[in-house]
This record gives structure tokens, sequence and C-alpha cells, in this order.
């Protein structure tokens, strides 16, 4: 699994940012058999937190019906440079973590 972020390219302190991110994954309900007639266990992204210098921004819990290679898009105020750290989580666990640094002028 990986993941995209876009953020603009210059952001003024107090300023309403608007992130936009998709993360490859490749999903499964638990409804599908396989070629070998087993059902292939159920594998979704099941959560979704960003958090900025530490404090969430976002927090989601997402649900079987949410698409592969999810889209989501969301907006925060920036006050002043800092990381922003985001985290998807899969049903077995795994995870992916992908971290941007904001600079705010």
């Amino acid at each position: 699994m990986t993941a995209r972020v876009r953020l603009p390219a210059s952001i003024k302190r107090g300023e309403i940012v608007e992130v936009r991110t998709l993360v490859t994954h490749v999903m499964e309900t638990g409804h599908r058999t396989g070629d070998d007639g087993k059902t292939v266990p159920r594998r979704i992204l099941n959560s979704f937190v960003a958090r900025f210098q530490g404090k969430d921004v976002v927090r989601m819990a997402l649900a079987p019906a949410i698409a592969a290679n999810p889209y989501i898009a969301f907006h925060f105020r920036a006050t002043a440079s800092g990381p922003l750290e985001m985290e998807w989580t899969d049903d077995d666990g795994s995870t992916v973590r992908h971290v941007e640094n904001v600079t705010v002028s």
C-alpha cells in the first residue's frame, strides 16, 4: 500500500488548507470466492486519521462500501509549520503512514 498526498504549494498562517489523499489498496469484501472455491477473506481499510502537530484533525471509521484505492479530501486550518501525519489502517492491522511537512509563511 502506498499513499499520495497533495497540499497547496504555499500556505499562509491561519489559512484553511485542502488536503487530498489517495492510497493504493486492494480491497476484498469477503463475499468473493477465489479460484480454489474458498471465500477470499475480507480486507478493507477500516480507519483513517490525520494529525497535525500531534493533534487529530480528521478521524474516520471506514465501512465495507469504501472503494478500492480510496480518495479522501479534508480541510484544516494551518496555524504554524509542522508535520501532517496520516494513517490508514487495514482489517489485518497493517497500516500505511505518510507524513507531509507543512510550511506556513
